[in-house]
């Protein structure tokens, strides 16, 4: 019953995105000639032109919001952001297909501004019905319908961390019934979950089906695993849909990689698209790229600092100090001297602390305004470094916490950065070294070329000036 729900609310999806594309364009079509106050028309297309090209933007924006998974049945599940995000990719995408296909065929006069008014309203009517649609599911839920009945079988870390998901957002429409475990006493409560009875009860569960259950998920500890194709065996008879969640969430990521080795899946521990060469080689000449304008742009910032530091205090311009950067080897990451003169063993002691004696007056600014990083263009140049990546640290803090941080040692997978996702969401300096990690390891497993701009943008704003830069 819940599945063809799903079923229907994904075809009044589809229904009313095919009514708001083709009143997006229509509103896009009355504004730019019917209402605008320039009457232009030399280049004007007839209207009929312009309607018939509706004829393959209406099914191509449908297809592209399908490829974006804007009809899946977890899209509530993902929220607002992601969902805002992929129909932001979907119509960008339809728009720049578009504009090809009118320079391919060589329509030239067909309005561009009519476009950019189109993806305007398109986003925003888009967005607005979907929120709109979601209060309504929300609403629903509350009130007991269009609800799922799940009952997990196995009591352990991996169960306990799904119930408090499902807890914490109701507007999934998720009812968990109970738990079935062979080790837990029945009886045991946890946040108002019972351990119903022992595994062997699933079978008269599923043969009356008593609870109205619609899911079965496999919560199974790592220890009972031996029981596992014997419980996915009693699942597929019933005909209910079923899940497993491992108990070795903290082991693989969230997005695993897998292979089919002649039929054996393979998981792999970590998936890091910047293994892949095609990707390596874009990444590289966006860093080539975006160095080369970074070093014009940023060429007058670059000489009067290195002027105010000579002029203010002694010693070079540029400071070397050895990272650790790709596959841990060691290199001399540049930057604008912002520290007296010390000797190196002092300099290898520790951070840099609030109110260091050691920083000069130009120092504490070009520290907090990230200036004295922008000498690290040069390492993006020669290869030692990404535009993107996880920070890199001293060899003596990588074995520190090579030793004391699970999977730190990940991020050497990669290059390091000049920016990076943890910086940018405020992990910079004297800040968690852990936090730091999972947002370096996030950047790993996802890295994308649009996370890699989005990254540089939100830089920007949020990551040259840095609070926590002493």
């Amino acid at each position: 019953m819940v599945e063809d729900s799903q079923k229907v609310f994904n075809r009044i999806h589809l229904f009313v995105d095919a009514i708001i594309i083709a009143f997006s364009y229509a509103c896009a079509y009355y504004l730019k000639f019917k209402l605008s106050f320039a009457n232009i028309s030399i280049g004007r297309l007839p209207m009929q032109t312009y309607f018939f090209a509706l004829v393959f933007i209406l099914p191509g924006y449908l297809l592209l919001y399908y490829a974006f998974d804007l009809y899946d049945n977890h899209s509530n599940i993902r929220g607002r952001r992601q969902e805002f995000a992929n129909i932001l990719k979907a119509n960008i995408v339809g728009i720049l297909v578009f504009i090809v296909v009118l320079y391919g065929i060589r329509q030239l006069d067909f309005s561009r501004y009519m476009l950019v008014q189109f993806f305007c309203f398109n986003v925003f009517l888009d967005t607005f019905a979907r929120n709109v649609f979601r209060e309504v599911l929300k609403k629903m839920r509350r009130d007991g319908k269009n609800i799922k009945y799940i009952l997990l079988i196995g009591y352990s870390r991996a169960a306990e961390e799904y119930i408090d998901r499902i807890q914490a957002n109701p507007q999934w429409g998720y009812i968990i019934r109970g738990v079935l475990d062979d080790d837990i006493e029945s009886g045991l409560v946890y946040k108002g979950i019972k351990v119903l009875g022992r595994i062997d009860n699933l079978v008269y569960i599923l043969k009356s089906n008593s609870a109205h259950l619609n899911e079965i998920a496999i919560t199974l500890s790592i220890k009972q695993y031996d029981k596992l194709e014997s419980i996915v065996a009693m699942c597929e008879k019933s005909g209910l849909h079923t899940k497993f969640i491992p108990d070795y969430n903290k082991i693989i990521p969230t997005k695993p990689y897998t292979e089919d080795l002649l039929g054996l899946p393979v998981i792999n521990i970590r998936h890091i698209p910047l293994s892949i060469g095609f990707n390596q080689f874009i990444k590289r000449v966006m860093d080539i790229v975006g160095a080369l304008a970074s070093l014009i742009v940023f060429s007058p910032v670059m000489l009067i600092t290195a002027i105010l530091i000579k002029t203010t205090s002694k010693g070079p311009l540029i400071y070397k100090q050895e990272r650790v950067g790709l596959r841990n080897r060691p290199f001399k990451m540049y930057k604008f001297r912002s520290m007296e003169v010390q000797p190196e063993k002092e300099e290898k002691k520790a951070w840099t602390v609030k109110n260091d004696p050691r920083v000069t007056p130009i120092g504490k600014f070009i520290r907090k305004t990230s200036i004295d990083e922008l000498p690290q263009i040069i390492n993006v140049l020669k290869g030692e470094m990404s535009l993107v990546g996880p920070r890199p640290e001293r060899p003596l803090f990588v074995e520190k916490f090579r030793e004391e941080i699970p999977r730190y040692m990940i991020k050497h997978q990669v290059r390091p950065g000049m920016t990076g996702w943890a910086q940018v969401n405020g992990f910079r300096g004297d800040t968690s070294i852990i936090k730091r990690i999972e947002h370096d390891l996030y950047y790993i497993e996802n890295w994308t070329l649009g996370l890699d701009f989005k990254i540089l943008f939100l830089t920007i704003f949020k990551g040259f000036v840095n609070k926590n830069a002493y």
